[in-house]
């Protein structure tokens, strides 16, 4: 088969038309990456690679990971035919930015063979088609009719028409470039008027009948997906060609084909001052290419989408409708991992909320989020209110940034998930362990794993210098490094559990670390702590060391953790490589990391949707980076600083 083993990339593989198309992929054995902001499809077979989010954010490194043959350029955003005002920015963002950027990751990539972009019908001048009065006969639309777009959609559709052309002249000798223009789409789970009406007449509501006279030429979703493939196929195929029936249907037609499934059903003729259409394609040029041209009639395809949407209704889809709550609890000033949240909701949702929590009503971070929670002191919120709050906000995400948290989450954390609640928190018992650096001390010292000398107590020996730490919580906190034994008692007077560790000489060093919820590491980035203040990097470099990265990952997989963890150590000289803590969530300077590859929270939020993120790959920036954390001046107007709301803990 000349799909077989073949890499196909698909954009919006999720949509209506994407689907069908991956279903005829996988039959003819195609390897099938899909990228879509949708869900993955419960339908799609495990051997698909998805790849959830917004594909704005596709990168270079991606591309060339799965180097794709061929690829369908389903993805895009559309409205009825009259757009809203609200559509301007819309349509920039998934179809005209979305389709430049595509290209410009794919333009360079040598596997690229055949490029399918699913434009429309609606490039063609409207003019000729539509009028004020009911038309005796549909007008033909072929390749060479005269071009001036109907609407946003369509003009979005021709700019990547003229951009796929321009490629052509750089890039033809080696792939084709393919336009199928659509016709008047349907099929099953559509926004179409078929599906609108379908789902209207099984909640028992009436049907609403505008311009019955109007005629178009509608194309079943499998044939679309069929035709598509067919032209990637074919070896002759490059340019423009049509997509449809060939033979338009009125408005009517579709209305009574309806009732004969709904003999009950109410349909309620409107008048209104609309323009009439009446628009087919003409089909002799992609017949000819292609000896095939679509067959599946409305009469056929109805009963499949009627059963598809009785499916759905029994389903309940609301929760998914609604915008993703995703909270941040002890907000305080972390500005950084705001934003690097919003980038990963970006790519995972059509819409969110983002939730910031702090006790202190004024902190800084609150200036920065959607919502604010003036949340109460743990010792004061019971697990009962935290879902309670969650629930009534649609918060289904939490990412914890303190300590104290870590143990109260990790304690209620199914309790959380049976609400719907996701937390990216270990197990108690794991997050116990990072949390005691005496029990971490014992656990790794049990496991040969090096570590610096411990002790409780001073008396218990003696070295040349110490580090003198609370044994609980964060390490940063009273932190005395490189101190004597003298000062070191000293240090420990003011301390509530004090830890002595032997200071060790060398190279500091973090690992921020991703293990997936079954418990393996799916990616490290190390990086050098060159500028330490209070326990934290105010200057890092990332580097790579294979060796190390192993040894990081079997660490945190014995310990049983899970999300973003960061591991803290010193390199000597001599190479070896002591391990001094390990933090069970995200840290100040791991911003770094996901920089570099690390996309902790982008994989947090697919996994918590379901979704397998072994699919998804770890692509590590090859070039070391840097990261300067420095105060930084927001300057804005009253009225834009005054945007987050506040909700009160009642």
């Amino acid at each position: 088969m000349k799909l077989k083993n073949k890499k196909v990339f698909v954009s919006g593989g999720a949509g209506v038309i994407g689907r069908e198309l991956v279903s005829l992929l996988i039959k003819e054995g195609a390897t099938v990456w899909v990228g879509d902001l949708k869900k993955r499809p419960d339908s799609f077979p495990g051997s698909v690679i998805y790849r959830q989010g917004d594909l704005n954010t596709l990168t270079r490194n991606e591309v060339e990971k799965f180097s794709p043959e061929i690829f369908f350029h389903l993805a895009a955003t559309f409205e009825r035919s009259e757009e809203s005002y609200g559509f301007w920015k819309e349509n920039y963002e998934h179809n005209l930015k979305l389709s430049h950027h595509l290209m410009s990751m794919l333009k360079d990539e040598k596997s690229l063979k055949s490029v399918v972009f699913a434009s429309s019908y609606l490039i063609y001048d409207s003019s000729l088609y539509l009028k004020e009065t009911p038309w005796l006969k549909p007008c033909r639309l072929s390749e060479d009719t005269a071009v001036s777009p109907r609407n946003l959609t369509g003009a979005a559709k021709l700019m990547h028409e003229v951009e796929l052309k321009f490629l052509e002249t750089f890039f033809g000798e080696h792939c084709r470039f393919i336009m199928a223009r659509i016709f008047r789409g349907y099929g099953k789970g559509s926004r179409d008027i078929i599906s609108r009406w379908v789902r209207d007449l099984l909640s028992h509501k009436p049907i609403y009948l505008y311009g019955k006279e109007g005629q178009f030429d509608y194309i079943y979703a499998k044939d679309s997906a069929e035709g598509l493939m067919r032209l990637a196929l074919c070896e002759e195929a490059s340019g423009v060609y049509n997509l449809g029936t060939g033979q338009s249907r009125k408005v009517s037609e579709v209305a009574d084909l309806l009732k004969k499934f709904f003999p009950e059903a109410v349909v309620v003729e409107k008048e209104d001052k609309i323009l009439y259409e009446a628009s087919e394609a003409d089909m002799t040029k992609t017949k000819a290419v292609l000896n095939w041209s679509p067959s599946i009639k409305l009469e056929e395809s109805i009963p499949s989408i009627i059963t598809y949407e009785q499916k759905q209704m029994e389903r309940s889809l609301e929760r998914d409708q609604l915008p993703s709550g995703i909270l941040i609890t002890s907000l305080s000033k972390k500005v950084p991992l705001i934003k690097a949240l919003r980038k990963a909701a970006g790519k995972c949702f059509n819409a969110y909320v983002l939730w910031g929590a702090d006790s202190d009503a004024h902190c800084i971070g609150r200036n920065f989020v959607d919502c604010f929670w003036e949340m109460p002191l743990l010792e004061n919120l019971t697990i009962e209110d935290l879902i309670n709050f969650c629930q009534s906000h649609g918060i289904r995400y939490i990412i914890p940034t303190r300590d104290a948290e870590l143990v109260y989450l990790s304690r209620h954390k199914q309790l959380l998930e049976e609400h719907e609640v996701f937390v990216m928190v270990s197990s108690p018992k794991s997050v116990h362990l990072c949390l005691d650096k005496w029990a971490l001390y014992e656990n790794l010292v049990s496991k040969e794993v090096l570590v610096p000398d411990t002790m409780l107590n001073l008396d218990d020996g003696s070295w040349g210098f110490y580090v003198v730490k609370e044994r609980f919580g964060a390490g940063s906190q009273s932190l005395s490094v490189k101190v004597d034994r003298e000062t070191a008692k000293q240090k420990a007077n003011a301390l509530r559990a004090p830890l002595f560790q032997q200071y060790i000489q060398g190279k500091e060093f973090s690992a921020d670390v991703y293990v997936d919820c079954q418990g393996k590491t799916k990616g490290v980035v190390l990086r050098y702590r060159d500028y330490v203040v209070g326990g934290e990097s105010q200057m890092t470099t990332t580097f790579s060391d294979e060796s190390l990265e192993q040894k990081v990952s079997d660490l945190v997989e014995s310990l049983g953790l899970y999300g973003h963890l960061v591991v803290q150590g010193i390199i000597q000289e001599d190479e070896k490589v002591f391990f001094i803590e390990v933090n069970a969530r995200f840290g100040g300077a791991s911003t770094l990391s996901l920089c570099a590859g690390l996309d902790s929270f982008y994989w947090f939020f697919i996994e918590s949707m379901g979704g397998d993120i072994k699919e998804i790959p770890f692509i590590r920036e090859a070039q070391p980076q840097r990261l300067l954390r420095y105060p930084k001046d927001s300057i804005s107007t009253i009225s834009e600083s005054l945007q987050c709301s506040t909700v009160l803990q009642s």
